[in-house]
Order: C-alpha cells, then sequence, then structure tokens
C-alpha cells in the first residue's frame, strides 16, 4: 500500500497546489511518485463512473469497465441484480474475462478452470476433491466486489471504499444536474441508453490534463477549435456560421462556471430568468426530416414536464463529477490512469432509449464528426496534452508554475443556487475547484477527514 506523503523533500505537498495564489505545481503532473499516491488516495476511494445499466439489459449479459488502472467486469446476474467485480481470478490472479462484452452463465478462468457464477460465487474447482480434499471453502474466494454500487437513473458508479458516504450525498447539490443528464430530450427519467461499444484509445499525457480542464476552460475554444466550425461538423451544418453545436432558440439565461470548491464537482452551466425550456429550433439540416420532428415533439413533452421549474445548472450544460467523468448532453468523457504519463481515454454516447432508429443513426454519425481519436473536435484538445506533458517533464519546466489565475478573487454566490459557486463562464475556478478536492483526497487518512464537508478546514491553505 502507498504511504501518504505530506511533504517531498522539503516542501509540502500542498505548497506544490498554491490556491490562494493560482500557481500549480507542474510536478503535481509529471512525479510517479504523486502518481502513485493518487491511485491509492482518490481512485481507491472515491466514487467512479462504471458505465449504464442499458449494457447489461438481460440476465448473464456483461461489460468490461476500469477504476483506476484496473479493470472491472460490470454484469447483471441470473436474480437480474447489477454487480461489479475486479477483472481477476483469486486463484493466481489471470482475468477471468477477456472479452469487452458479452452474455455468459459463468465467468471460467482459462489459467486452472475457476469457475464463477455472475454473482460473483465461485461455483467449480477442478480436482475439487481429490487435489483439495474438499477442504477449499468455495463461500470464501469468490470474485471480488466493489465495496459500494449505486444505480443513479441508469447511470452506474461504484468505490472501492465501504465508509465512502452514498452516491447522491457524494454529489450534494449537483445531484439534480447529473439526474438530467441521463433523461431523454423529452425528460423521461432515465431516459437515455448509450451506443455500444464504447471508444478507446491512449493519449501520451497525465490524466489531469484533460480531466481536470474539461467543462472547466472555455478559453481555449477561440484558438484550439477555431478549424472545426470552417468544417461545419454540427448537425445544421453551414447554419450559424457553422458552429459544432446544436443551434438553440432565444431563453433568458446566463452562462457561467459553476463549481462546489468543497466536492470538486462543477461545469458550464446555465442560470435561468424564467421556469421551463426554450422552443425547438430545427437543427438538423444534413439529416432526413424525421429527427426534427422527433425532437421537436420530444422538446413539447419537457416543455410540459418543467413548465414551473428553473433547470438551473441542466437544460444544456455540462458536468464533471470529481475527479475523472464529464458528462455532456451527447457525450460521456472518461480519463482513466493508466501510468504517469499515460491516459486511457473512452467515449460513450447517449441517445434516447426510444428513439427511432433514423434518429440514433444520426445522433451517431453527429458524433463521430465530433467525438473520439477521429473526431474533428478533440482531435485539437489532444494535441494540446500531447505537447504539454513531455514540455513540462524537464529540470528547467519543473521550476516553472502553471498559471491558474484567470477569475481568482471574483468568485460569487447566487441565493437562487444554494451550495454552488459561480465565476464568469470563461474562467479557471471550475480548475481551482478541482485542485482544492485533490490535494484533500492526498492528505487525507479516511473519508472522515473529508466528509462530512468542514469548511473552515478545506479553505485554509
Amino acid at each position: 500500500m502507498v504511504s501518504i506523503i505530506s511533504s517531498r523533500g522539503d516542501r509540502s505537498l500542498r505548497s506544490l497546489v498554491n490556491l490562494d495564489e493560482g500557481l500549480i505545481a507542474r510536478e503535481i503532473y509529471v512525479n510517479e511518485g504523486i502518481y502513485q499516491q493518487e491511485l491509492e488516495q482518490i481512485f481507491a476511494r472515491a466514487w467512479l463512473f462504471l458505465g449504464h445499466e442499458s449494457q447489461v439489459p438481460n440476465p448473464g449479459d456483461f461489460v468490461i469497465s476500469r477504476m483506476g488502472e484496473e479493470e472491472i467486469i460490470v454484469t447483471r446476474d441470473r436474480k437480474n441484480v447489477i454487480h461489479a467485480f475486479l477483472n481477476t481470478c483469486r486463484h493466481r490472479g489471470m482475468k477471468v474475462c477477456r472479452y469487452d462484452d458479452g452474455n455468459t452463465l459463468v465467468f471460467t478462468c482459462p489459467f486452472h478452470g475457476w469457475s464463477y457464477d455472475t454473482d460473483g460465487r465461485l461455483v467449480g474447482v477442478p480436482h475439487h476433491k481429490q487435489a483439495y480434499h474438499e477442504e477449499l471453502d468455495k463461500g470464501k474466494w469468490g470474485l471480488f466486489e466493489v465495496a459500494q454500487l449505486a444505480n443513479y437513473y441508469g447511470s452506474l458508479w461504484a468505490t472501492w471504499d465501504p465508509k465512502a458516504p452514498s452516491f447522491e450525498d457524494y454529489l450534494g447539490v449537483y445531484a439534480p444536474t447529473i439526474k438530467w443528464c441521463f433523461e431523454s430530450s423529452g425528460g423521461e427519467d432515465n431516459g437515455v441508453e448509450l451506443f455500444n461499444p464504447a471508444t478507446k484509445w491512449y493519449i501520451p499525457t497525465n490524466w489531469k490534463f484533460p480531466g481536470f480542464s474539461f467543462d472547466g476552460d472555455s478559453a481555449h475554444g477561440a484558438m484550439t477549435h477555431r478549424s472545426v466550425n470552417v468544417a461545419a461538423i454540427g448537425p445544421q451544418g453551414d447554419l450559424q456560421g457553422g458552429s459544432r453545436s446544436g443551434m438553440r432558440a432565444p431563453f433568458p439565461s446566463t452562462s457561467y462556471e459553476m463549481q462546489l470548491p468543497e466536492l470538486g464537482h462543477g461545469g458550464h452551466n446555465f442560470m435561468f430568468e424564467q421556469p421551463g425550456t426554450a422552443e425547438y429550433m430545427d437543427t438538423w439540416q444534413t439529416e432526413p426530416p424525421e429527427v426534427d420532428a422527433y425532437y421537436r415533439e420530444q422538446r413539447e413533452k419537457k416543455q410540459a414536464r418543467y413548465k414551473d421549474t428553473y433547470l438551473h445548472a441542466g437544460n444544456g450544460g455540462t458536468a464533471l463529477v470529481w475527479p475523472n467523468v464529464n458528462i455532456q448532453p451527447h457525450r460521456i468523457l472518461i480519463w482513466h490512469p493508466h501510468g504517469v504519463g499515460v491516459t486511457e481515454s473512452w467515449r460513450q454516447y447517449p441517445v434516447d432509449k426510444n428513439a427511432p432508429k433514423v434518429v440514433k443513426d444520426a445522433q451517431r454519425r453527429y458524433m463521430m464528426r465530433y467525438g473520439g481519436p477521429t473526431g474533428l473536435t478533440e482531435s485539437d484538445d489532444m494535441e494540446n496534452w500531447n505537447y504539454a506533458f513531455p514540455a513540462s517533464l524537464g529540470t528547467i519546466a519543473q521550476r516553472i508554475p502553471y498559471n491558474f489565475q484567470m477569475g481568482l478573487g471574483h468568485e460569487f454566490t447566487d441565493e437562487r443556487f444554494p451550495g454552488m459557486t459561480f465565476c464568469y463562464r470563461i474562467a479557471e475556478a471550475n480548475q481551482r475547484a478541482r485542485l482544492r478536492r485533490w490535494i484533500e483526497f492526498m492528505e487525507a487518512g479516511s473519508w472522515d477527514d473529508i466528509y462530512p464537508v468542514h469548511p473552515k478546514k478545506n479553505t485554509e491553505r
């Protein structure tokens, strides 16, 4: 087990994260010892995104996910209960599942043949009578299961720590935002499914570069993504200047960076001046007319459902659930650590589960142009991160801190959304909130040190 390191030589770990001045040491992004401590202090403790129940709809279905560097089997057992197990045999550690997804009666280790039911029980051991003399207690040697598993409106989350707060408590006042992320376009709870399979690829950078930047760095768009709008990859084609995002009808609102500094969550979200949601604006100019017709009908349903509700921090915004998953209206971005300088990047794309095929096909084509390793938007992003990491490795480079000062000291609150902190829509407040939670986790001996949140302690720097 990695011990908690609170200092590095004559410097404290906290001194590397100077949030009062917005100065962050490059070392926390490139140091192997710090990375190993993250695996223990963050990824073995925090709630992490696994996937969606739509990926395992039937008994015996399974899909491979990850928690930190480790593979997880998400499966639905014969009694229709969803489980999450470490993908390793209890005998000699071989993977018991070597397929990304499928359906099975048992998971059988290809090394020595130990077999496990979909509820994790060890049910088959070769030579159990002759070699083990029936003395092996199979009840003690089932697959290793996560400590807690949450199904939150269809989305699946897990933690290895039995002392972690419930997932909804972990989200705090951001919980409704995450609920809305998994609604259908018509406002139906748990109304989406995910396209299978997930898109997966490696990028040569530390997981915090994308994980702490996404939905916390609006400043990069004008420079980094200038060429994307020229390419007109959005569903509306060349309309509205060829924006990569869909078109929206006017609706009285203000966009902010919004964050929970004590919990680390946050995103680019809206505060609305009136309840309800905007009229639908025809967007899918490059697709058959049935697509706009479907989304127009769904918008009418959503308008009826929320006609008296202010959808603050919902209704088209984006969200990071700390530490490493971003949930946006049309994509879910997961940043799995795979070494101090390697991130395994996953994309999963939600779509209305009851939508007709023509709509699902249109959504799939749009996301193929937009996201993933061959999508035009993310190709731009990866170029930045892939160069920033090696440029931060050098002896001299590590003497120079990163600047996280944008919007520093200009955060504010709004009585319409108690518990949330706001900043101008182009800022680095979200990234500072994530780094604030990072240092709390890295120094904490247990959940007792970081939850319930102690505001005075968490603001002492």
